[in-house]
């Protein structure tokens, strides 16, 4: 056996994996040159090498899932020169910068409609959904995610809100039509303002082309739903400054993000084929970024329910497939599906071991007078909605 298979048998076999065995957790290797790919560029050279049909595996959320809960064992075997730059590279990267903003918007955003409307629920929500309430399909997970945050903030009708990276609208919309809120979303990514004009066709909904930077308006309540993650390190305190800028004296702010449990997130792979640019914060950064300026008033972590809705995006996306690939050949190839399952199922492995996290934040300026708390017993006596 060559030596350099010889050693990721030995490795894969830390984490419980075969190669080429029985299980559906077990990797079924295709080409030889994977096991010395795997052991100079590590992480960056699994997922390339499955972008590349040099390996399968039935359950490839299971498979990374093992592989994670054995990462010290196995990364003290891979720490090569290469993969260490990489990780380097993934934090000197520029992060949020304006014009990067743009670029990433333009890279995952703006690759078209036909994908997110054949993979997401009826009102487009891209982020995780909130599966602990009882519910039993992605489109009840979306509501009850949606509705819960309208109670943290205790959402009125007719107040201002400013929806932070809305997407294709999913939020605004349910905000004004189901809390009679009058929304402002902006987004950097014209495919997701197109869809969402259609979508929020109708209510007190403005929505604009632009960065957050350049906001100069003040509102009663900001959300910020699954765009933290693209603001990057160097720029979390100008966001907070900004929405601190923003918000009215009585106002309250949530923040929805994924979440890293350390504060040295890198994932290559992620960086260079799926969110360029991308930085996931610990609680650390998030804490710093907000020091002096907010008071936290509500903390909740739901990100055991994203391992669910990714899986539910995934079946969406192997059920929908032929009719995906039909609007644009050129785009939506075998390729494109291999790296799209790779980050979908790669994701479910990571929230099911508990290495991220999806966290919930509600802050205020000065702090909520009584105190805050959630659920709030007056709004859930009204009822959760108008």
């Amino acid at each position: 056996m060559d030596v350099s298979k010889r050693k990721v048998v030995e490795l894969f076999a830390l984490a419980d994996v075969q190669v080429d065995g029985p299980k559906p957790s077990d990797i079924q290797v295709h080409n030889q040159k994977f096991y010395r790919r795997f052991l100079s560029d590590g992480r960056l050279g699994l997922g390339e090498s499955y972008q590349d049909g040099w390996w399968d595996c039935e359950r490839i959320d299971e498979l990374l899932f093992k592989m994670i809960c054995a990462q010290k064992i196995i990364t003290k075997h891979v720490q090569t020169p290469a993969t260490i730059a990489n990780v380097v590279w993934s934090k000197l990267s520029p992060h949020g910068a304006e014009r990067r903003s743009k670029e990433i918007g333009n890279f995952h955003y703006d690759i078209g409609n036909e994908l997110y409307e054949a993979i997401l629920d009826p009102y487009f929500n891209y982020t995780c959904g909130y599966w602990e309430g009882g519910a039993r399909s992605l489109e009840e997970a979306q509501i009850a995610k949606m509705d819960r945050i309208c109670h943290k903030l205790r959402l009125k009708s007719g107040m201002k809100l400013l929806d932070i990276g809305c997407g294709w609208g999913g939020f605004s919309k349910f905000a004004a039509e189901r809390y009679g809120a009058h929304v402002t979303g902006i987004s950097i990514s014209e495919e997701q303002l197109k869809r969402a004009r259609e979508l929020c066709n109708g209510l007190p909904v403005e929505l604009r082309y632009l960065d957050y930077r350049n906001l100069d308006q003040t509102f009663d309540r900001i959300t910020a739903i699954g765009m933290f993650e693209h603001v990057g390190n160097r720029y979390y305190r100008t966001f907070m400054e900004k929405v601190f800028s923003c918000l009215n004296d009585d106002g309250l702010f949530f923040l929805h993000t994924i979440g890293f449990n350390t504060s040295d997130f890198a994932n290559p792979w992620l960086q260079k084929y799926i969110f360029p640019g991308c930085f996931v914060p610990s609680m650390k950064h998030i804490s710093e970024a907000y020091e002096g300026l907010f008071v936290l008033e509500h903390l909740e972590n739901i990100g055991y329910s994203y391992a669910k809705t990714l899986q539910c995006w995934d079946g969406n996306l192997e059920a929908h497939w032929e009719e995906i690939r039909r609007h644009n050949p050129s785009v939506y190839d075998d390729r494109f599906l291999r790296t799209w399952r790779y980050y979908l199922l790669s994701s479910v492995a990571g929230f099911r071991a508990r290495k991220i996290q999806v966290w919930h934040l509600v802050f205020s300026k000065h702090g909520v007078g009584g105190g805050y708390v959630f659920p709030d017993p007056v709004l859930l006596a009204e009822g959760t909605s108008q």
